[in-house]
């Protein structure tokens, strides 16, 4: 079942898919349109899912469950990657590959692979406050605190 994704609790499970590159306004309404039809069906052996979503900065899907009304299976859990690789597929975007790494300089949005990024703290192009994007955190209280931080305090740290 669809709700808001501000109303669901900090302990709500969370997804994040970025994307390599930033999604057209048309694609953003298109993809809006096909999350809301899916995650109004997502069940879990039949119950409903308390599920919700939002796009930010046009490149990262964050989808977010209500665990406490019903929680994801793995029959559930598979059904979204698939959902999920559909949309890479519509869209032939990478939504799925952990191992890149999105990052701000300013306002805009920059998306590297680990290696590259690697180099670039390397050579100073990054550095400890560099503010990157943390796909790893696993609930919404996470997803609002230490998502979008300094590399220092991420993951990250280890290579700036």
């Amino acid at each position: 079942m669809l709700v808001n994704f501000d109303t669901l609790p900090e302990t709500a499970r969370i997804w994040i898919y970025q994307c390599n590159r930033s999604f057209s306004d048309l694609e953003l309404e298109q993809l809006s349109a096909k999350l809301t039809a899916f995650l109004e069906n997502w069940t879990a052996h039949g119950a409903d899912l308390n599920a919700g979503f939002e796009i930010k900065y046009k490149r990262f899907i964050v989808i977010a469950l209500d665990q406490q009304m019903n929680a994801a299976t793995g029959c559930s859990i598979d059904t979204s990657v698939k959902f999920i690789q559909e949309l890479e597929a519509t869209y032939k975007v990478d939504l799925m590959d952990k191992m890149n790494v999105s990052y701000k300089q300013g306002e805009y949005v920059a998306y590297k692979t680990l290696i590259d990024f690697k180099k670039m703290a390397k050579d100073k192009a990054v550095s400890k406050n560099t503010i990157v994007f943390n796909n790893l955190v696993n609930t919404k209280a996470e997803y609002l605190e230490f998502w979008e931080v300094p590399a220092s305090e991420s993951w990250h740290s280890r290579f700036v």
